[in-house]
């Protein structure tokens, strides 16, 4: 066990239900009480982001926020959404109104602009069913250039099939959102999500030189490196539970009568 001190990031504000938290010069922290996800301001020399917004109930505590850092939202230029779960993208609708761009892989922009409900787990979250508008679809290898940052769009799936993480390089700022956490704690993995694909974005965030992590909740974290080894370890953890819960079940037989009743489906319509 090391005996170091974590790094201190300071509470610059706090109301009911969220606190401003600085992580770096120029880069915020909003933090949500409740399952909302963390959103990040990052106030550019050229323009300026929030990378995810949490849900549309907590969008006065944030705008409380972001007027504390001196960043209303009529000055945010871009909002980057990091997938499609409405825990980070519920208020997403009220920069629409502002008319500010809004940013997300395509594979989340598609889900998002179709209202594909189930893969925005809009049950589980009870966020009113109004439009969001995708700006921009984001690939792998785009960059966001905020003048004294550059922000590289990795495409990281796993927890979803559209996630995306955000680096600067030059200063190892890494926004994984819900694909690594302080501690290694894993986001889960969701409907289109895929564990194998998730150790392999995890994989590719390890050899990243990453200072700070960012994540989609909880607190932030200066062991990067630490909590990527761990999230790997646990991910390999949890493929090999899911191999035994496959032979227990017995994988083909269930699914040979599946097949068959398929088969017999299209001798019907010969």
């Amino acid at each position: 066990m090391s005996d170091r001190k974590p790094t201190a990031f300071p509470i610059l504000m706090k109301n009911d239900i969220c606190s401003l938290i600085q992580a770096a010069d120029d880069v915020y922290q909003i933090r949500f009480a409740n399952r909302a996800a963390n959103a990040y301001l990052v106030r550019g020399s050229a323009r300026t982001i929030l990378i995810d917004v949490g849900l549309s109930t907590n969008y006065p505590a944030m705008v409380e926020c972001l007027n504390f850092a001196g960043c209303p939202p009529e000055k945010i230029d871009m909002v980057v959404l990091s997938h499609e779960h409405l825990d980070h993208i519920g208020a997403a609708w009220h920069f629409n109104e502002r008319r500010t761009f809004i940013a997300a892989h395509r594979l989340a922009a598609n889900k998002i602009m179709l209202r594909d409900d189930f893969s925005m787990l809009r049950k589980m979250f009870n966020e009113p069913n109004v439009p969001i508008n995708i700006d921009i679809w984001l690939e792998e290898g785009n960059l966001i250039d905020l003048g004294n940052f550059r922000l590289n769009v990795m495409y990281t799936p796993g927890h979803t099939s559209a996630c995306i993480t955000l680096f600067d390089q030059d200063k190892g700022l890494l926004f994984a959102s819900d694909t690594l956490m302080p501690g290694g704690v894993m986001g889960g993995v969701f409907g289109s999500g895929s564990i194998a694909d998730y150790i392999q974005s995890l994989e590719r965030l390890k050899g990243l030189d990453s200072k700070i992590l960012l994540s989609g909740h909880g607190r932030l974290s200066d062991t990067p490196q630490e909590d990527v080894r761990i999230a790997i370890a646990r991910s390999h953890g949890l493929l090999e539970d899911t191999a035994q819960l496959f032979n227990a079940l017995d994988a083909r037989s269930n699914f040979e009568p599946i097949m068959q009743s398929v088969r017999d489906l299209n001798k019907l319509d010969d």
